[in-house]
């Protein structure tokens, strides 16, 4: 038996180092270490083996097997890495062809949008004041003629951080941070930022989302320079051939209060899904300064005046580019931000 089993290991370790291709690999494991393979049949002539010779001879083919199994895994990377080699031998890189062109990264949609209204209204004279995203109570409500019990809070779904802070919902409040750092000096400034309401997200609206307020605070200002201003902005950003309309409307910190539409550049006025079927899209609210705003501020009513205006600024893109989604705008989708 013992000779036996010394010429099987002979056969089989002969064998596997012949082999060079993975799918050699299982039939030589069939072949010795399979349920009818060599090494089993010389299992089952254990039986043939005198009691006293026979756990000797078990002993030697297990340790047999254990050798071969091995020997097999040790085989079978080396067969691998062979393979690999010889792929990478075969498929070498032509350092001669041109390289594939890397897409750049490029401004967001909502940065460009932004940096449009800039110009439009740094060409007016307006300044770009930057004012914090967390507000306080006070300011982002309070100071703006808002106070705990106006029925007027009920317009903002708010985040609050905890009883005296919230995440602002428009940035109005920093007309009030604005006034206190200029005063007694005219303003003229607008005020770019993020804002964020608690409310559903929907294709028209975002839990999170871009403003840009405007302030104006002088002597003599009036009702008309807030109209030409927008006025003039309207037709800079969307086209001199825009027709406006203005509507009363009312905001807690404005009186009176505005709000200003232009016919809708998508049906041009003939009503459409986007302009909700009335031919004409909102461009912003606005209105004069309220004298309770003023005055918080630091401002004398009986001496100085202004005009104050808010608009998003998706909005804006939306209209311009025939956007139906607002929620194209923060999704990552890189198919929808490489067309701008």
């Amino acid at each position: 038996m013992l000779p036996n089993l010394s010429s099987l290991k002979t056969d089989a370790l002969s064998q596997l180092e012949q082999i060079q291709s993975p799918d050699d690999l299982p039939v030589w494991y069939r072949a010795w270490l399979g349920r009818k393979g060599h090494l089993t049949e010389a299992l089952r002539g254990l039986g043939g083996l005198s009691a006293e010779d026979r756990p000797k001879a078990g002993q030697q083919v297990n340790q047999l097997k254990e050798e071969l199994e091995q020997a097999f895994q040790a085989r079978q990377e080396a067969v691998k890495n062979l393979a690999l080699a010889a792929s990478l031998a075969g498929g070498a890189l032509d350092i001669t062809l041109p390289g594939r062109p890397l897409q750049g990264g490029h401004l967001h949609i909502t940065t460009r949008t932004l940096r449009k209204i800039r110009q439009i209204f740094g060409e007016m004279g307006f300044q770009v004041y930057e004012a914090p995203e967390v507000e306080t109570d006070e300011t982002n409500f309070g100071l703006l003629n808002i106070p705990p019990y106006h029925p007027a809070r009920d317009m903002w779904d708010t985040f609050w951080v905890d009883d005296g802070v919230v995440l602002r919902t428009h940035t109005s409040p920093g007309q009030i941070r604005c006034m206190r750092e200029y005063h007694p000096q005219p303003i003229r400034v607008i005020l770019p930022g993020k804002c964020y309401r608690y409310e559903a997200i929907t294709p028209r609206s975002e839990h999170q989302f871009f403003q840009v307020e405007g302030l104006a605070i002088g002597r003599n200002i009036t009702m008309t320079d807030l109209i030409g201003t927008m006025r003039e902005f309207t037709l800079k950003m969307y086209g001199e051939s825009r027709r406006l309309r203005l509507r009363g409307s009312y905001f807690p910190f404005t009186e009176p209060s505005i709000e200003i539409d232009m016919d809708c550049m998508i049906c041009q006025g003939k009503g459409c899904r986007v302009c909700k079927h009335t031919g004409w899209l909102e461009v912003g609210g606005a209105g004069m300064v309220h004298p309770v705003v003023l005055e918080n501020g630091g401002y004398d009513p009986g001496e100085w005046t202004g005009f104050a205006f808010g608009m998003g600024v998706e909005r804006p893109a939306m209209l311009h580019h025939g956007i139906e989604d607002i929620r194209y705008f923060y999704s990552n989708d890189l198919r929808f931000l490489h067309q701008f």
